[in-house]
């Protein structure tokens, strides 16, 4: 999809706020559980432009949340990778197809990114409980719990997001 410059670095900034925001109104189960919407964003933008965008609108909106609600710490980057990297899943697989994923396409990617995100995030959570001293070793006991939601999610948003993504195509202008 071509969009001119301006129009592409607003959608982007548009869906990194929306990244943000939605990270921030997580509800949070214990230290190891989260649920959160905050991928469905990053995966609109990496369906509709592509891997870079996706990537971009995925480190800009989860540094913006890491900074509102943790700061700067020695493992922000570690809570920021995983969106980064399935955004790049993502954007690869829309822009290998042309940005054109059959809906079961759409949900087999989407099904492997937020498998992908719960086991980068659980491999982040173990790895801040060793810098930080805290108890993460109860993080495996919610495993399959944590692994159900990542399922559920990953085929809701597949199921969604063709449908929005040509909505929000038509929306958009066209570069000539």
């Amino acid at each position: 999809m071509n969009h001119n410059r301006t129009s592409r670095l607003a959608v982007n900034a548009m869906l990194a706020a929306l990244c943000a925001v939605l990270s921030y109104l997580s509800v949070d189960i214990g230290n190891s559980m989260r649920i959160t919407f905050e991928s469905f964003p990053i995966a609109l933008g990496a369906l509709l432009l592509g891997p870079l965008d996706g990537a971009a609108i995925a480190f800009v909106g989860n540094l913006i949340y890491q900074l509102l609600r943790h700061g700067i710490t020695a493992t922000t980057l570690l809570w920021i990778a995983p969106y980064v990297i399935t955004a790049l899943l993502i954007g690869w697989a829309a822009k290998a197809s042309g940005f054109q994923l059959s809906r079961s396409k759409t949900i087999a990617v989407m099904l492997i990114a937020e498998l992908l995100i719960t086991a980068l995030n659980t491999g982040a959570l173990y790895i801040d409980s060793k810098i930080y001293g805290y108890y993460g070793a109860y993080l495996f006991a919610l495993t399959i719990p944590r692994l159900a939601l990542a399922t559920a999610k990953g085929i809701v948003f597949g199921t969604i997001l063709p449908t929005l993504a040509d909505a929000v195509r038509k929306a958009l202008p066209q570069s000539s």
